[in-house]
């Protein structure tokens, strides 16, 4: 439930649409400068973690140059101490602004460059480590200092260690000259950043301008010049926008043809029986005294002309209905054995007064989910045209069959045929191949246009195979079960 509340306040939720120009800005610019950002980061961390280990290694060394002397001298072993010695450890701790103490086997201080110690133990854990013949270091980033011992060996000859050398200093000189680091590479970022800055504007303007183009394009469109030419094909999305727009043009074009077509031919298609009504009327007005013969032959050519008016307004009400976006199906589970059988039985009367024959082929008993009034028109219109426009002692066979998925109604007559090229248009409204043939048998022109649109809203498809002279097959195909 919690879920689709969610979806519901998505799908209902109206966000501000994003300027295109901007956001690719708003990309250069970031994927540019978030780089940069990161790689001066590693640079500036780089050169302290260089700086730091160089400074680790020189007071290593200074300090193991010191231990050798100690070593020569034998500075822990003898009771007046070398005075060189003592100012040189002075002098390496002032430079690097530490502190060094000098520890012997007992753990005692002997030397303490800040003379605060001296004849104290110093136990920890480098000094334990390095009399156990390890070197160590240790660097604490968070005090910025760093801590070595160095062994003192008894003799050149003898690597038995007599004492310990442990240094502090500090790395806050080094962070001085990593801040300057830092602050003249923050410089060169905003530098670069308003290069960047200037550039994206630049190449957002150039690659947009295709954009342009075509928006400048639709808008001569949209004020009414369709034959503007609308192709960009700058990039292929232009180009494929391009070719989209100018399909929907097309098509826009196509129905308003069609449109104008439609008003036409009602126009023209209520007109006729109208004016065949008022050419009799006046005709029986202007005879005087008419035998009842005649009278009644006139009266019954108006009474046809009414009827074919009155099918025409019935066949457009179908199809206003059916064109509606709420128009809705009847939907019931029906046997369509039995309703193909009833359509037939009730054209076969005249069927049998063009001397055709029906026949009715069942493949298998077949029940689906339709409308049947629906259903039965577009049915009856297929079958009633296969008999109209077939010849003397023609037939026609109406074939049901199914799948697990779809039932197919397959109407095939021994007609006149109608030619290939005009299958396309045979579905349009008022659309005739013999428009002289059409009217002597009453037709509309809008049975087949009907019997597509309930098809479809069947969610099926109908198909024609037909040659001029050689009969003509309409395949209905129409699911099994209705999914609205």
């Amino acid at each position: 439930m919690r879920n689709e509340n969610r979806k519901r306040w998505f799908s209902e939720k109206q966000f501000p649409s994003v300027h295109l120009k901007l956001l690719l800005f708003l990309l250069l610019v970031l994927f540019g400068t978030i780089p940069m950002a990161i790689a001066s980061k590693g640079v500036v961390a780089a050169i302290q973690q260089k700086q730091t280990d160089a400074r680790m290694i020189e007071v290593q060394n200074r300090c193991q140059i010191v231990s050798s002397k100690m070593t020569r001298t034998g500075y822990l072993r003898g009771e007046v101490r070398d005075g060189m010695i003592d100012n040189e450890l002075d002098i390496i701790a002032n430079i690097y602004n530490g502190r060094i103490v000098v520890v012997n086997r007992d753990f005692r201080i002997i030397r303490d460059t800040f003379k605060i110690a001296e004849k104290r133990l110093h136990i920890a854990e480098e000094v334990i480590r390095c009399f156990q013949g390890e070197s160590s270091s240790k660097y604490n980033k968070e005090k910025h200092y760093f801590a070595q011992a160095i062994p003192v060996y008894r003799s050149d000859s003898d690597k038995t260690i007599e004492g310990v050398i442990v240094i502090t200093a500090s790395t806050e000189g080094i962070l001085s000259t990593v801040d300057v680091v830092k602050d003249k590479a923050l410089l060169f970022q905003l530098i670069v950043f308003f290069l960047l800055m200037g550039s994206a504007l630049v190449v957002v303007q150039c690659l947009m301008k295709p954009f342009r183009v075509l928006q400048s394009r639709l808008n001569q469109v949209a004020d009414g010049a369709l034959d503007t030419d609308i192709c960009v094909n700058t990039y292929q999305e232009t180009r494929k926008i391009s070719q989209a727009v100018s399909m929907t043009m097309t098509k826009l074009k196509e129905v308003d043809q069609s449109r104008q077509e439609f008003v036409s031919n009602v126009s023209h298609e209520l007109k006729t029986p109208i004016t065949s009504i008022r050419v009799l009327a006046d005709s029986l007005i202007g005879m005087g005294d008419v035998p009842a013969e005649l009278y009644r032959e006139f009266m019954e050519d108006i009474s046809d002309e009414i009827d074919r008016e009155s099918k025409i307004i019935d066949d457009l009400l179908a199809l206003v209905k059916m064109d509606k976006s709420e128009a809705e199906l009847n939907i019931t589970q029906s046997n369509i054995n039995a309703l193909v059988e009833q359509i037939l039985k009730r054209l076969r009367p005249i069927a049998n007064r063009s001397k055709v024959e029906v026949i009715f082929e069942s493949i298998r008993e077949v029940t689906a989910d339709v409308d049947e009034v629906k259903l039965s028109l577009a049915i009856t219109n297929l079958v009633e045209n296969a008999i109209k426009y077939n010849k003397e002692d023609g037939w026609v066979r109406v074939t049901l069959d199914a799948d697990h998925k779809f039932f197919y109604i397959k109407v095939a007559d021994s007609g006149i045929g109608i030619p290939e090229e005009v299958h396309g248009r045979i579905f349009e409204r008022f659309y005739r191949v013999d428009k002289a043939r059409s009217r002597e048998t009453g037709g509309s022109g809008l049975g087949l246009a009907i019997t597509r649109s309930v098809v479809l809203m069947h969610k099926g498809a109908i198909k024609v195979s037909s040659k001029e002279g050689e009969g003509s097959v309409f395949t209905l195909r129409v699911p099994l079960n209705y999914i609205a």
